[in-house]
């Protein structure tokens, strides 16, 4: 008798996707294989072909997973905070505390979930850094609605300040990789600050 194959009784497709979520997040995309994946999520290949058509395509359902439940404090600080400074800071403090929280993987998913070699389709690298970019723009807005204020001088350069916040931003996740503490991280972003030009701070 031949064996069935197709969903199986019980497939949650959120959980089943929370599982890949959390693979990715660990391993990145290149290192995780269809077969990593039917075992976390605890389904036949059909089934998740059936369900997320492919790799890439579920790799991009994941970090909207990610991005919903745990990218929220990026939105809330370039939203909430008056200055592009405070808003950057609020940022990258509020991303030490989630890379230091013992419940969770270090790193983070959208810096670091492909690398862009061969291994992974240019549509998975191409959305990250459609997102990464997507934040440093916001920064960059707002830095140049400071300089318009006059909180920041005239002479800043926008773009490089926002690339400078991108940098800090990708090397806090670098860090906490190699088991950096949150002291230690936090102690970056003070030394990264005073880079800052002056504000009304």
């Amino acid at each position: 008798m031949a064996a069935k194959t197709g969903r199986p009784r019980g497939f949650d497709r959120d959980t089943a996707l929370e599982q890949a979520m959390f693979l990715f997040w660990e391993h990145g995309y290149d290192a995780v294989s269809v077969r990593d994946l039917t075992q976390a999520m605890g389904v036949a290949p059909a089934s998740l072909y059936a369900a997320f058509t492919d790799k890439p395509t579920l790799f991009e359902e994941a970090v909207d997973v990610y991005a919903r439940r745990y990218g929220t404090y990026i939105q809330e600080a370039i939203e909430c905070e008056p200055t592009a400074y405070r808003a950057v800071r609020r940022l990258l403090t509020r991303y030490v505390a989630h890379q230091t929280d013992p419940g969770r993987p270090a790193g983070c998913l959208i810096l670091n979930g492909a690398t862009g070699n061969t291994a992974s389709p240019e549509s998975v690298s191409t959305g990250l850094r459609a997102r990464r970019a997507h934040t440093a723009d916001r920064v960059e807005g707002m830095i140049r609605a400071d300089i318009e204020r006059g909180d920041l001088p005239p002479g800043t350069d926008a773009r490089a300040l926002a690339s400078f916040f991108l940098t800090v931003w990708q090397g806090l996740s670098r860090l906490a990789l190699d088991g950096y503490g949150h002291r230690e991280l936090e102690g970056v972003v003070s030394t990264a600050m005073t880079a800052w030009p002056a504000t009304d701070g």
